[in-house]
């Protein structure tokens, strides 16, 4: 008589698996995704001004950098006060001028010597005859590539497109705020730029990454959901306000987005809604910046000061935890624990397949600026150039990064979601009433006007 065997079981039913009819991977959004030479979003990146490098890391010797899926020299020159940045390898013998010598009038190849200006000319080829035909040619007809910069605040920007077309450099009105400190800071993120963008416009995640699912790595208070409403303020602006409700106090949060790339937030520390706070500004001022298209650096100011944060997080793990919640190098074990920003995004892959996602309401803010980008692109390829950070009257560009929270007592049961909603409602109208003064009376307007609706109820 045969023996019965016993087979282990699946402890659910396998018809209820889908793995394997999952198993294709989504595909990329490659029009969104790609920031190369020649491609469409790579083209139209490259019509705005970009922060590549901190001036405190640059020293006397060139630094070899990636921006936009391009290798690059950055170097100082002259009195060592004036910076070039140039493609990194030699038109001649394709040698790296990150091993050239730094010159009064620009940077000299290892190789065989010749010197390049800042703007690619071609001053000297010391190996040729000075006079001969084929030199005097090569340097009227060749240049080494070359992009303009800027030294601003700490930062080093450049543009990267059409000479022709290169924009005025924009100013934020975050840039002058009276009594607030801006140190620079970078942060490198391994994976595509749109994933780390993505997160400034979904206020969402803040209640989870950084609070439920993790431990409070901001404060207590951005653990509660908060009501969400989107605004588009012109082409290129993007802002979403959560409105949260602690103890009886409504604390409204705004995050912002200026295509590309550019992102404010409320503070990181100072406001954890348990407190009065009149339109605080920003914890960053920062730009999302593609490297090439699996590796991206926030290149931003931390703003400390009494509308930003405390001046005890102006150090190096301050800049980490402002830009994401936990500092950047943590164990795999800790990762694992209390993921931040960085394990969320770079945990998508190097390039995200996000055509398999499932986007939902509570998405909206990155559905509607990916699309504009989208637009903007095409509209890019049809001959027509994206709009640049708009300027009103020759004022600053205006930004509405902040927090604002208000002695609002709680109302009885679902009717205080609709009151918190029309707070954040009153709250974004009035900001948007005013900008168009000049900054100091429309920083005294808006606080002026935030204590009034406090006090009315």
């Amino acid at each position: 008589m045969a023996s019965s065997i016993t087979r282990p079981q699946p402890s659910i039913s396998p018809s209820s698996f889908s793995g394997y009819s999952q198993s294709k991977p989504a595909e990329i959004d490659r029009e969104i995704a790609e920031v190369g030479p020649g491609t469409v979003c790579g083209e139209y990146l490259r019509r705005f001004w970009h922060p590549v490098f901190m001036t405190s890391d640059l020293d006397d010797m060139p630094k070899a950098i990636k921006i936009l899926g391009e290798e690059l020299v950055l170097f100082r020159y002259g009195d060592k006060t004036k910076i070039g940045l140039v493609h990194k390898y030699c038109p001649h013998r394709r040698a790296s001028l990150e091993y050239g010598k730094c010159e009064a009038n620009g940077i000299r190849c290892c190789y065989h010597g010749w010197l390049f200006a800042p703007d690619g000319e071609i001053l000297e080829t010391p190996g040729e005859d000075n006079d001969a035909k084929a030199a005097n040619h090569l340097r009227a007809s060749k240049r080494l590539g070359a992009y303009p910069v800027i030294e601003y605040k700490g930062l080093i920007f450049t543009y990267m497109g059409p000479p022709e077309l290169v924009p005025e450099f924009p100013i934020y009105d975050t840039f002058e705020i009276e009594g607030m400190k801006m140190s620079p800071y970078k942060a490198p993120y391994k994976c595509n730029w749109i994933q780390v963008l993505d997160a400034i416009m979904d206020p969402v995640h803040t209640s989870f990454l950084h609070s439920q699912n993790s431990h409070p790595q901001f404060s207590d208070g951005m653990c509660e959901l908060g009501e969400l409403k989107f605004y588009e303020r012109n082409e290129n602006h993007f802002l979403g306000s959560s409105t949260r409700r602690v103890n009886d106090n409504a604390w409204v949060r705004l995050n912002e987005l200026i295509l590309p790339n550019f992102t404010q937030a409320g503070s990181a520390y100072t406001a954890d809604g348990t407190k009065q706070h009149y339109f605080g500004r920003s914890a960053f001022t920062r730009w999302v910046v593609p490297v090439d298209d699996e590796n991206s650096i926030a290149f931003a100011w931390a703003n400390f000061g009494e509308r930003g944060d405390p001046h005890e997080y102006d150090n190096q793990d301050g800049y980490e935890m402002i830009e994401q919640g936990e500092v950047l190098e943590r164990s795999d074990l800790e990762r694992q624990k209390f993921p931040a920003d960085s394990e969320a995004v770079e945990g998508m892959g190097a390039i995200s397949t996000h055509k398999g996602e499932n986007l939902m309401p509570s998405d909206r803010g990155v559905t509607i600026y990916r699309q504009r980008i989208r637009r903007q692109i095409r509209e890019l390829g049809k001959g027509q150039e994206p709009p640049q950070p708009l300027s009103i009257d020759g004022m600053t560009v205006r930004t509405y990064g902040q927090d604002t929270v208000l002695h609002m007592p709680k109302k009885e049961g679902p009717a205080d979601r609709k009151f918190l909603a029309v707070i954040g409602e009153k709250v974004m109208a009035m900001e948007f009433e005013h900008e168009g003064k000049d900054d100091a009376a429309r920083d005294a307007s808006i606080i002026a006007e935030l204590k009034n609706i406090e006090a009315e109820g």
